[in-house]
């Protein structure tokens, strides 16, 4: 377990090494800078920016100096923002980020999970049909579809619901729908498909002929080994998700870390694209590694040292 665990650390450190790199190159490799803008500074000014944030060093040693100062825990001022970090920006705005996601993640397993359960037990039936229809109408109509037409019908027409800000209850209903549809869709039908291939499963057989109630056969025996698939998939979402939804928080103005993101973008703010990009990739890379411990837990057969 512990040799396991350094390869792990290791191999993460090599990761998010390598995103820092491809980012910053990234960065310095597309045309203009960050001082570049439909109205022009007087090049005077551009010059004193340029001094006052090192753009004018070279590259190799604005590389070091950012690696250094990412090992430091500090990503950098905003070159938009005036007065402050992208430390700043990440802890002020990822808060709302996290609670979405956070909220979306419960309501994706909580459904998700349970219906695609019940399809797969309920295969050929119109249950299974209503859900697979869900599922299927989930995956192809995108999130900001589901925005949209929440925000015509919830707030334009019937006034039941505001159409953006955060801070209540009612806030953060449209989001969340909008936010975990496609998630929730995809989890329900990977549920149903790994569910039907476990159930057909010698030893589930066995466990029935035994006598083994129903519940337990399933919930205790199927259940267990259908959530592999599941786990890789979530995973990865969760980092997603708390991190920021770049297009339901510009849709309903959330001062998430999303949309800060793309407004970043459009300002060529580098170092806050930079910043957001790492802390990201760290999440990600977090998420993966309680991904493979999870492994190891859900099914003592995958032994992690292996």
């Amino acid at each position: 377990m512990l040799k396991y665990i350094l390869n792990r650390f290791v191999s993460m450190f090599i990761t998010i090494f390598l995103v820092i790199t491809i980012t910053f190159v990234l960065m310095h490799a597309i045309p203009g800078g960050p001082f570049t803008g439909e109205k022009k500074l007087p090049p005077a000014t551009e010059q004193a920016l340029r001094e006052k944030y090192k753009l004018d060093d070279p590259l190799i040693k604005q590389y070091t100096d950012y690696l250094l100062s990412v090992a430091k825990g500090d990503l950098g001022p905003s070159f938009k923002l005036k007065g402050q970090s992208v430390n700043d920006i990440i802890s002020r705005s990822f808060p709302a980020s996290a609670q979405l996601g956070g909220v979306a993640i419960i309501l994706i397993l909580a459904i998700g999970i349970p219906i695609g359960v019940i399809a797969a037990l309920k295969q050929g039936t119109w249950i299974d049909s209503a859900v697979m229809l869900f599922a299927v109408l989930g995956v192809t109509i995108p999130s900001f579809v589901v925005a949209t037409v929440m925000i015509y019908v919830f707030s334009v027409r019937l006034n039941i619901l505001p159409s953006a800000r955060w801070g209540t209850i009612q806030h953060m209903i449209m989001p969340t729908i909008a936010l975990s549809a496609y998630s929730l869709a995809f989890i329900a039908r990977l549920t149903r498909s790994t569910m039907l291939e476990v159930i057909s499963q010698d030893y589930i057989r066995t466990a029935r002929a035994k006598g083994l109630s129903e519940g337990v056969v399933i919930f205790k025996h199927a259940l267990k080994n259908a959530l592999i698939p599941i786990i890789t998939y979530v995973g990865p979402l969760v980092a997603t998700l708390l991190t920021g939804s770049f297009v339901i928080e510009k849709i309903f103005a959330i001062p998430g870390l999303g949309r800060f993101f793309v407004e970043s973008i459009t300002n060529r703010d580098y170092t806050v694209i930079m910043g957001v990009t790492i802390f990201y990739a760290v999440f990600l890379v977090g998420m993966m590694f309680i991904v493979d411990i999870l492994y190891g837990l859900v099914d003592p057969r995958i032994k992690l040292d292996e």
